[in-house]
């Protein structure tokens, strides 16, 4: 399955990322089908060639988030973006799955007498 992905390239903590169309289980620095345009993420700049985008759409490539995202922000995408950094807050209180979790660990145990303690008090009476 085709997938247009973006492909990082650039030094360290220079990113700037090229929009390719590449297998989806490829590596991100591997073999790519076409090349679809850049991104520089410091700068907020990018550049597409939605004629090739519009293309590639139809035939069944399918973008990632962030691709997706790029793309609604480019105007060739009319869907609203998609969440793709959350936080740990929202993520947990959405799930509803910690919950309970927390829950149990906030209630105390009802304290118990050490056994040692409870033999001695029987012996005394």
């Amino acid at each position: 399955m085709l997938a247009i992905k973006l492909r990082r390239q650039g030094k360290k903590h220079q990113a700037s990322f090229r929009v390719v169309v590449a297998e989806k289980r490829s590596k991100l620095d591997g073999k790519f089908v076409d090349d679809l345009g850049w991104l520089d993420p410091k700068s907020k700049k990018f550049e597409l060639k939605k004629e090739k985008v519009e293309h590639w759409l139809k035939v069944g490539a399918r973008p990632t988030d962030s691709a997706h995202n790029l793309l609604v922000r480019a105007g060739v995408i009319d869907e609203p973006k998609i969440a793709v950094h959350s936080t740990k807050n929202s993520a947990s209180s959405a799930d509803g799955k910690n919950a309970p979790a927390q829950a149990a660990v906030t209630e105390k145990a009802p304290a118990e007498v050490p056994v040692a303690e409870a033999e001695n008090e029987t012996k005394a009476e």
